[in-house]
């Protein structure tokens, strides 16, 4: 069974395999601590266009309102316990823990097998007209009901 392109959801989680390349890697072999970044942004990317919430959509239907929204990094705070190689192949996984006002808490993990290499917890705030509003009905929901499972 070949891997959906933007990985699959299995308890309530976000999976997403990403291979490590040579580009990924430092001058000692192992991977570059920003492209743990990457990857996380894409899991999350990933997540969201599989819980329906598209992001191509959402920005096509913001500029007809003329209000114009983005979701940015709020804070993120991160724990590097294990170094990836070139190679091999990761597991970003991706999952809400809270969803308030116009944030939405995230906790993901960069797993390689059983090993846990690197932990998040992300802050994403919802902003609109240059400030934070409240997360639109629909992608709370959406993600609330991802909660639930």
């Amino acid at each position: 069974m070949t891997a959906h392109l933007d990985g699959e959801i299995r308890d309530g989680r976000h999976h997403m395999q990403v291979r490590v390349y040579y580009e990924d890697t430092d001058f000692s072999g192992i991977v570059y601590h920003a492209n743990y970044l990457r990857y996380m942004e894409r899991g999350r990317t990933n997540h969201l266009r599989l819980m329906g919430a598209e992001q191509q959509a959402l920005f096509e239907q913001a500029e007809t309102e003329g209000t114009g929204f983005a979701f940015v990094v709020r804070s993120m705070h991160l724990d590097f316990l294990k170094p990836a190689r070139m190679d091999d192949v990761l597991d970003v996984v991706t999952w809400p823990v809270a969803v308030k006002g116009a944030s939405i808490m995230l906790a993901q993990e960069v797993r390689r097998g059983e090993d846990v290499l690197v932990k998040a917890e992300v802050r994403v705030a919802f902003i609109s007209g240059g400030r934070a509003q409240p997360i639109p009905k629909s992608i709370r929901t959406l993600m609330k009901a991802d909660l639930v499972s």
